[in-house]
């Protein structure tokens, strides 16, 4: 899937006109102090059906049903799957989309069973910027197996590097860590940044005290006239 994943069809898929999004190729929300591009050049790079078709067989893929989770309310998960449902389907992957509700797919994707038993193999999610700043904020980013994020990817070497930047004593030691930890993820993949995009929210103009943040936060808010 890394061999084929455009960002820009992603998000010219969720966000439509290019004010509203760009590419971004670091496991780190860019805009930020540590996002990179350390060893991104195989999402960031041209995009390769042909090496995607021999590392399938390579893999020693024969037919199995992939499930894709899409959920119809959340328009963000959507337009993402949707994407990706046609990329594997154009590699010859048995990919089926799985369509439920957002409530549904957080629930069925804590289970480990196989696809033919209620499991699943993959789904797109979104986190805000400031959730991915760093290896502290990025819980997408961790491979301890049972305690990660659903898909639950085992790493040793990526949860060193991630223990390694907790007990760097200055910024400098911390970027260069960092960076250590985004390599490493490019090659054990525990997901794919898909781009990043902007939120827009329009608010009366009698409101006042408002917080600027991608939730709304009620407190604060006050109402003139």
């Amino acid at each position: 899937m890394l061999a084929v994943a455009d960002q820009r069809e992603y998000m010219a898929a969720l966000a439509g006109a290019p004010e509203n999004w760009h590419t971004c190729f670091s496991f780190y929300a860019c805009g930020f102090p540590l996002a990179s591009e350390a060893g991104a050049e195989a999402l960031s790079g041209p995009r390769d059906p042909e090496k995607a078709k021999k590392l399938i067989a390579e893999a020693g893929y024969n037919g199995e049903k992939i499930s894709l989770m899409t959920a119809v309310d959340y328009p963000v998960s959507q337009a993402q799957s949707l994407v990706t449902f046609e990329a594997l389907k154009k590699l010859g992957l048995n990919i089926e989309l799985l369509t439920v509700d957002w409530g549904t797919l957080l629930k069925r994707r804590t289970s480990k069973e196989p696809v033919d038993k209620g499991g699943w193999s993959l789904f797109h999610t979104t986190q805000p910027p400031y959730d991915g700043v760093n290896p502290a904020t990025n819980f997408f980013l961790r491979g301890n197996g049972e305690a990660a994020f659903p898909g639950w990817p085992k790493d040793d070497e990526l949860e060193r590097l991630h223990n390694a930047w907790f007990d760097a004593t200055d910024p400098e030691s911390q970027k260069r860590i960092a960076a250590e930890v985004q390599k490493r993820a490019f090659e054990s993949l525990p997901y794919i940044p898909t781009g990043q995009f902007l939120l827009y929210t329009a608010y009366r103009k009698s409101l006042t005290g408002r917080i600027p943040m991608h939730v709304p936060f009620m407190w604060n808010i006050e109402k003139q006239g």
